[in-house]
């Protein structure tokens, strides 16, 4: 689980600028169907497009009627893959474009992708290495799948022509498949947050590649795993007594159950009302060890920590505890 913590900035949004597309034609629709991994070794064809639906759990069920029918098109050849979402073609003229992938974005294959981008991946050190290596991922499947081969361009009638960057924004179609719509379904990309025409269909794919865990959204289960690993977190909530009167009768345990002792600086711990507590920098959870915060007022020592409230934290009638790292990224949640 991730949250977007108050001090973290908000996406600057992409604007885009109108620039016409001339010299197009008319194309057939082709078909959505079930999709394939690519053989990386194997760049010859598209995603197939008429296999067995049961394989891949049947995007066509989507309803994805494939690219618009009334879009501009234009032939041209792919003479390099720059990474899951861009490519440079060729023209039959011998003029040459950059072409962006409407729709959809794919991790960035430098490792500079903030995870707030794909939902459910840690803002930590596992889930951006993740993130890394997903990019990687996209750009071989969609390297096989076009790199020198003839395709088609369409461009979307509900989006710009071109973006910022003066790249053309537009759907690439090969053996009848729309690629953009293939790296959605296989889990290689996410929908981008904008108007397009089969925004609907490319959200259902997305939406059955998070639940199946298919390629980037394997980050969001792998990075939590390695963050939670060997931590546990409870609350001793009822306090003997007057729980405002014996604020140290009240305390959550942080466990440590690996062999290597856990840093924790700068992480915090919430209640469901977001009252919240920092550990100080040099906060460390001993190897096979736990460490107190008490809720009332003392001395911090490496096994015990003091939250200094001036009344109770944890409500006796249920309650979430939440842990996050300094990047803002839940480690480790319990409710009671």
């Amino acid at each position: 689980m991730y949250r977007r913590r108050w001090r973290r900035h908000s996406l600057v949004l992409l604007v885009t600028l109108v620039v016409a597309l001339s010299g197009c034609g008319a194309i057939s629709v082709p078909t959505e169907g079930p999709v394939s991994s690519p053989d990386a070794t194997n760049g010859s064809t598209a995603p197939n497009a008429t296999g067995d639906p049961d394989a891949t759990g049947d995007p066509d069920a989507t309803g994805d009627p494939g690219v618009p029918a009334d879009g501009e098109t234009r032939a041209a050849t792919v003479t390099s893959v720059v990474d899951g979402d861009t490519v440079e073609v060729r023209y039959a003229d011998g003029s040459t474009d950059t072409v962006r992938l409407v729709g959809i974005d794919t991790p960035e294959t430098r490792g500079q992708t903030d995870p707030a981008e794909f939902e459910g991946v840690p803002d930590n050190e596992s889930g951006r290495a993740c993130l890394a290596d997903a990019g990687d991922l996209a750009s071989t499947a969609l390297t096989a799948w076009v790199d020198d081969a003839d395709v088609t361009l369409v461009v979307d009638p509900e989006t710009d022509t071109r973006d910022r960057y003066d790249r053309l924004l537009a759907y690439v179609v090969r053996d009848d498949a729309n690629l953009n719509y293939q790296l959605v379904a296989l889990g290689h990309a996410r929908v981008y947050d904008t108007s397009f025409t089969r925004a609907d269909s490319f959200y259902a794919a997305e939406s059955k590649a998070r639940q199946a865990g298919l390629g980037v959204w394997q980050c969001a289960s792998a990075a939590s795993r390695d963050a939670t690993d060997g931590l546990d977190v409870r609350v001793v909530f009822d306090a003997p007594g007057n729980d405002n009167e014996n604020l140290n009768g009240e305390f959550v345990v942080l466990t440590n159950s690996g062999d290597e002792p856990r840093e924790i600086g700068g992480w915090t711990v919430t209640d469901e009302a977001d009252r919240e507590y920092t550990f100080p920098a040099e906060a460390t959870i001993p190897a096979e060890n736990s460490i107190r915060l008490y809720s009332g007022s003392g001395t911090d020592n490496e096994t015990a920590y003091f939250w200094g409230s001036n009344g109770a934290i944890w409500n006796n009638d249920g309650d979430t505890v939440s842990v996050w790292d300094e990047r803002g990224a839940v480690v480790v949640q319990e409710s009671y």
